[in-house]
């Protein structure tokens, strides 16, 4: 009896997460045919970014990793680079909102925008809040209860994995401009606190290293800590290669106008 609750509980956790990725699998698939079909086109790299964010998320939250994941933590950790990292950054560089715009009325694209430029939006999607949530989620979640009780609550799981995703999303999306921006802050904000979320993360993975959480082993807790630090190192790399490039491309007008006029 035991076991088959057990069973049922493990399937239902992840069918609900699985539910939101393969919606915004499909969502995104109608857009691109869609603006196809009306004689538009839509770049491949996008749409196979998309697919591959796609499935990191459900790869982090079914299969193997999210069978593991409950009592391994280094899994678990593996499963947290894929759900609040990697897949982020490839769903943000598929240029989902982008797509969107391109695919509803006028009327409705100018109600979109509005909601973007919405007081709320502008706070969450600030590059500060977006790192303590971020950042400052995972400090929570594994330097309080939550971590242990959320693996018996079914709906309080599902809660922190979604958490994971949009927070690391969310975190992406205000480092890196790809989609329209209604508040658009400085390539010297964005990098300050960049480098900060970067260092929060750091010591976050050698903290575990060096403190287990609660309920953690240590070899389990050491082998995560590393995960965390250079897996979360070869991602942060290519967020930090695509921000540098924007930065040296948004100057180069400027460098050209100096330079037409003699300016040094």
């Amino acid at each position: 009896m035991h076991n088959s609750h057990h069973l049922w509980y493990s399937f239902s956790f992840h069918l609900l997460l699985m539910v939101p990725f393969i919606f915004a699998f499909l969502a995104y698939l109608g857009a691109v045919v869609k603006i196809v079909l009306s004689g538009k086109t839509w770049p491949l790299y996008r749409v196979i970014l998309w697919v591959l964010g796609v499935f990191c998320a459900l790869g982090a939250v079914t299969g193997p990793i999210g069978a593991r994941a409950h009592a391994d933590f280094t899994v678990h950790m593996i499963g947290h680079l894929l759900l609040g990292m990697l897949a982020p950054l490839l769903m943000v560089l598929a240029a989902p909102m982008t797509l969107i715009l391109r695919t509803v009325n006028v009327m409705l694209a100018r109600r979109l925008c509005l909601i973007l430029k919405n007081k709320f939006f502008r706070f969450i999607g600030s590059p500060m809040i977006a790192t303590v949530l971020n950042i400052g989620g995972l400090w929570v979640l594994y330097y309080s209860s939550l971590y242990n009780v959320m693996q018996e609550n079914v709906f309080l799981h599902l809660l922190v994995h979604m958490h994971i995703f949009l927070a690391g999303y969310v975190f992406t999306l205000s480092i890196i401009y790809i989609d329209p921006a209604p508040h658009r802050l400085s390539f010297l904000h964005r990098g300050l606190v960049f480098a900060t979320a970067l260092s929060g993360h750091g010591i976050l993975a050698k903290y575990i290293y060096a403190h287990p959480p609660a309920g953690v082993g240590a070899e389990q807790a050491k082998m995560a800590g590393m995960v965390m630090y250079y897996g979360g190192d070869v991602i942060e790399l290519v967020l930090i290669i695509i921000f540098c490039y924007q930065w040296y491309k948004s100057s180069r007008p400027a460098k050209a106008v100096d330079q037409l006029y003699g300016v040094r």
